[in-house]
């Protein structure tokens, strides 16, 4: 493997970057004026070293990559846009050949530009990615100029020790090299300041990083949701100690404030969801609803005045709004969707007299990363060299379906189906297999009937099997009372889940009622669960199939933690395979599930 660059390891390349101008529709340090008292203006004359008392830095960012290097398929590749009088549109979005150029435009010219992610830039990834380790996504995101992220959860899906790699080079330790000049590693600091080492008490990597250019200094201090080990694998997580996102910000705050560094962003993995899916949708204005509701709602409104804007990310929304601090003042927090659809462009203008950024001048806006610009050619070359290596795998057919098979809704035809495969392969294990549940986050793309190469419309290939279950997670069998099952039902819309409802698709056979009009656990019509058309028997005993991340009780599901008899198989996308082998055939395909097994009263 060649030798590492000698240049820190945040910053290899040369970079180029742009001013803000107000014809793009953010304020510019000229337009101050009206936004400031005029005796702390740049119209008096004051100079600092040469520059004026204002300077404006564009700041860039997305979030949730998780590693979609071409355009995603179905509607994880599009966005929509709200139009003035009400209706809305569809745009076709995503692509880091399309990201590449778009960001490469928008800092055209101005050496004050910083380019930041909320993190899950890998993990879930599609198989050009994930068959790789995402390695493929670290050489992107440097050929990107991303200055520096925070985790996500996903970045633990492999484990501490896989993320330091991603960090900072060297072959994976079972796979080996997949080229001959091997993995460098990222040229952008991962922040961790939230994620602890259980024996040392200290993070894992960097908490905090500083951007300086000429005598702008701005911190960035990087997180990732506390609650990261509900929603990773045991095994990823194991030694780690996940802190409180606001504590741990205000700490770190305190820190740079002490060196000073007085402008601060975070960025942290963790967001809201905005009243509208719209990716333009205001909600700042009058009448705008509730803006944003979720988790950064309470996190935004406690972190320190001493940190100037938020990135966020986790919740694969859209949403450019301000949330007051604890002082009272409205501060921005953004979230740019996921899969590289949306990069936000933020206005930070630094106060040469003070260090800190002018609040009042802050402006954000989210753009979308349409598909009729060109191509980054080295990002196309970088997806070629990559899908070669991938081809012999990816490319050979797994099954056939008729028509789209959707992800997306609280029962999914696609989540039937896996469901379906996954009952299916248990019962290969144990025939007294009576049921299966599979997971709504697990299920990350839908299967889409158009080709999305040369294999031809219907077929399903391995790689789109990948795309849709990337986890490599094994299928196991356990038992349970039927006491047991009531309660994972009612742990679907209860505890960690009230707020966020997480329903498990069920597999054929498993029926009930989810009555929304309701709260908490009492959504579950309780005698209306039935399997095969009998009620559920509390007290006897159901054999059931789930992935092993639901069967350690992730996502909330601690019920599902606490099964007996385990019996573990296969991985779930050998299941879904074999289940397709099996079910479909060039003359025969699949028809989308109907998915009418949850009866839903809103």
């Amino acid at each position: 493997m060649p030798a590492k660059s000698t240049q820190p390891e945040h910053r290899r390349r040369r970079r180029t970057h742009l001013i803000l101008t107000a014809a793009a529709g953010l304020a510019t340090a000229g337009a101050l004026a009206a936004a400031l008292p005029a005796t702390a203006t740049a119209e008096e004359g004051d100079r600092k070293g040469g520059y004026s008392r204002y300077q404006d830095v564009q700041l860039l960012s997305f979030n949730d990559l998780h590693g979609n290097l071409e355009p995603p398929n179905g509607s994880s590749g599009r966005v929509t846009h709200l139009n003035e009088d009400g209706t809305t549109q569809t745009i076709n979005a995503g692509g880091v050949e399309y990201l590449a150029t778009h960001l490469r435009q928008a800092r055209e010219g101005n050496k004050y530009s910083i380019t930041a992610a909320g993190g899950d830039m890998v993990g879930a990834s599609p198989l050009i990615s994930g068959l790789f380790h995402d390695e493929p996504t670290i050489e992107a995101l440097n050929k990107l100029d991303l200055d520096v992220t925070s985790v996500g959860n996903h970045e633990f899906d492999e484990g501490p020790v896989e993320l330091t790699r991603l960090q900072k080079g060297g072959c994976h330790p079972t796979d080996g090299c997949y080229t001959a000049e091997g993995f460098e590693g990222a040229d952008f600091p991962y922040l961790a300041a939230n994620v602890l080492n259980e024996k040392t008490g200290r993070p894992i990597l960097k908490p905090y990083w500083v951007w300086k250019r000429n005598d702008v200094k701005i911190g960035f201090i990087g997180v990732t949701l506390e609650d990261t080990p509900g929603v990773v694998s045991a095994e990823g997580v194991k030694g780690l100690k996940f802190k409180d996102e606001v504590e741990t910000i205000n700490k770190y705050a305190r820190v740079l404030q002490a060196q000073g560094v007085k402008s601060i962003v975070a960025l942290i993995h963790e967001g809201g969801a905005p009243a509208s899916a719209s990716y333009n949708y205001d909600c700042d204005a009058p009448g705008a609803g509730d803006g944003i509701s979720g988790p950064i709602v309470d996190i935004a409104k406690n972190i320190t005045p001493q940190v100037d804007a938020l990135v966020t990310g986790h919740t694969h929304a859209a949403y450019a709004c301000t949330i007051n601090d604890p002082a009272g003042q409205p501060r921005t927090v953004t979230s740019a969707a996921s899969f590289g659809r949306l990069y936000t462009d933020t206005t930070l203008t630094y106060d040469r007299w003070t260090g800190d950024i002018a609040r009042t001048a802050v402006k954000s806006a989210n753009h979308v990363v349409t598909r009729d610009v060109a191509k980054a050619t080295d990002m196309t070359q970088l997806i070629t060299e990559w899908n070669t290596l991938a081809a012999p795998v990816g490319n050979r057919p797994i099954g056939y379906i008729s028509a789209d098979i959707g992800n997306t809704g609280t029962e999914a035809p696609l989540g039937d189906l896996i469901a379906d495969a996954q009952l299916a392969y248990g019962r290969t294990l144990d025939p007294e297999t009576d049921l299966a549940l599979m997971n709504p986050g697990g299920i990350r793309m839908p299967l889409t009937y158009a080709a999305k190469g040369s294999e031809g419309d219907g077929v399903v290939t391995y790689a789109e099997g990948f795309d849709v279950q990337p986890f490599a997670n094994t299928v196991n069998l356990q038992d349970f009372t039927g006491a047991q099952l009531i309660q994972v039902l009612k742990e679907q819309v209860s505890g960690t889940n009230a707020a966020r409802p997480k329903i498990l698709q069920p597999s054929a056979g498993l029926t009930y009622t989810l009555d929304m009009t309701k709260t908490g656990a009492d959504r579950i019509v309780v005698d209306s669960i039935k399997l095969n058309g009998a009620a559920i028997d509390p007290a006897a005993t159901y054999r059931v199939a789930t992935n092993s991340f639901l069967a350690g009780g992730g996502d909330g599901f601690t019920t599902l933690g606490q099964g007996t008899g385990d019996l573990v198989g296969a991985d779930d996308l050998t299941a879904l395979e074999q289940y397709l082998t099996a079910n479909s055939s060039a003359t025969n395909p699949i028809a989308p599930p109907v998915a009418n097994r949850i009866t839903i009263v809103s």
